[in-house]
Formats: structure tokens, C-alpha cells, sequence
């Protein structure tokens, strides 16, 4: 292969290991902001772990995060949880900065 091939392919790659990367740190994070949720719901250990699944099975509904902040919204409301959108979306920022610090940390 030619130095454009290969430089061609060299970067196809790595975008496929940044958009996995990506796709991982959101999953992780989703996880994570549903967990969060949990607590301020008072859900048990049990309830935790599924509506923390949940939360990341939601985030499959449309590109971006407003499927999740709807979910989250609409789950702590009913919850009798007082939030608004700013505060979830300080949850979400939070959660991600937790969610790459776990992977480096897991990466050492």
C-alpha cells in the first residue's frame, strides 16, 4: 500500500477507536447518572441496578442527550424528586468527568 493508503487507513482506525471509546464513556456515564437518580429516589440496590440499565437502554432512542434528560426528568419528577433540567444536566457533566476518570484509571 502506498504512504496515502496507509495514512488513509491509519485514520479510519483511529476514528473507529474514538467513536467506540465515545460510545463506552456515554454508556458509562449514562450508567452512572442513572444510579444517581436512583439514590435521590430511594430505589434498593436491586431497583438500582435495573433502572440504572434503563437509563442507558434510553439513551438508544434518538441521537444526543435529550432522551435520557426526558427520562431522568420524568422519572424524578413522579418520584416527587425536586429537579430541573440544569440540575440533570449538571448530573450528566459530573457523571462523565466520573466516567473518564474511571477508564483511566482501569487503563493503569
Amino acid at each position: 500500500m502506498n504512504g496515502f493508503g496507509d495514512r488513509e487507513k491509519a485514520f479510519e482506525n483511529k476514528f473507529a477507536r474514538d467513536e467506540e471509546m465515545q460510545f463506552k464513556l456515554t454508556a458509562r456515564r449514562n450508567r452512572l447518572v442513572g444510579e444517581w437518580a436512583a439514590e435521590k429516589m430511594g430505589l434498593t440496590a436491586e431497583e438500582t441496578d435495573s433502572y440504572a440499565k434503563a437509563v442507558v437502554q434510553a439513551d438508544f432512542e434518538e441521537a444526543g442527550d435529550e432522551d435520557v434528560i426526558r427520562k431522568l426528568m420524568g422519572d424524578l419528577t413522579s418520584a416527587g424528586v425536586d429537579i430541573d433540567d440544569a440540575g440533570i444536566r449538571t448530573a450528566l457533566t459530573d457523571k462523565m468527568v466520573e466516567a473518564r476518570r474511571q477508564f483511566i484509571e482501569e487503563a493503569e
